[in-house]
């Protein structure tokens, strides 16, 4: 009974995909090419987090348990070691992400699209006024970004100061000396 199931279950997901039309299959390869970039950032932010947490975690270490004079090198080691393991493992999630893409991704257009909606979403996609949007894309992010901690800083960053030094208390970290504190506002202090 359960091999009949089953069976009955391979055939019913094939006739599904079966379905797609070569021409649908076509205009559902051209989303995915044109989508590519998208693909291929979606695997760089998922080979890229795992050393972003890393190096933010070595940051910390790096300000409160390596001795001043020899911050530099370390940090400049870590950095050697963060991009050679983005110069290694990038272009695999990279590449498995665009490989992966027909059978996840292109599965869903193909079912959830009719081929007049994806022409219609062919189109947009191409279109110069999209592709102008899309160059702007980083430019606006930036703009928005700057403007955001501009605006912010004053009210985060005593938050951002005493969430450090919760955690540091914590872990069982040193306090900053109070060297540290008096001389990072007289570096800002204002000149006359």
């Amino acid at each position: 009974m359960k091999k009949t199931f089953l069976a009955l279950l391979l055939l019913a997901s094939a006739g599904a995909h079966a379905q797609t039309s070569p021409a649908k299959q076509a205009l559902v390869d051209k989303v995915l090419s044109l989508q590519r970039p998208a693909i291929e950032q979606t695997g760089q932010v998922i080979a890229e987090r795992p050393a972003l947490q890393m190096r933010q975690q070595a940051g910390v270490v790096l300000q409160t348990r390596v001795a001043p004079e020899k911050r530099e090198a370390v940090a400049k080691d870590l950095q050697a070691d963060l991009k050679k393991y983005a110069d290694e493992v990038v272009p695999l999630m990279q590449q498995q992400a665009v490989k992966l893409a027909p059978s996840t991704v292109g599965v869903m257009l193909a079912d959830k699209f009719t081929e007049d909606e994806l022409k219609q979403l062919i189109a947009i996609m191409e279109s110069p006024v999209n592709l102008k949007y899309q160059q702007m894309g980083n430019e606006m992010q930036k703009s928005l970004a700057d403007k955001l901690m501009a605006d912010m800083k004053p009210a985060v960053e005593p938050k951002i100061k005493a969430l450090a030094a919760a955690m540091d208390k914590h872990l069982g970290l040193p306090a900053p000396s109070a060297n540290a504190k008096s001389a990072k506002p007289a570096a800002s202090a204002p000149k006359k």
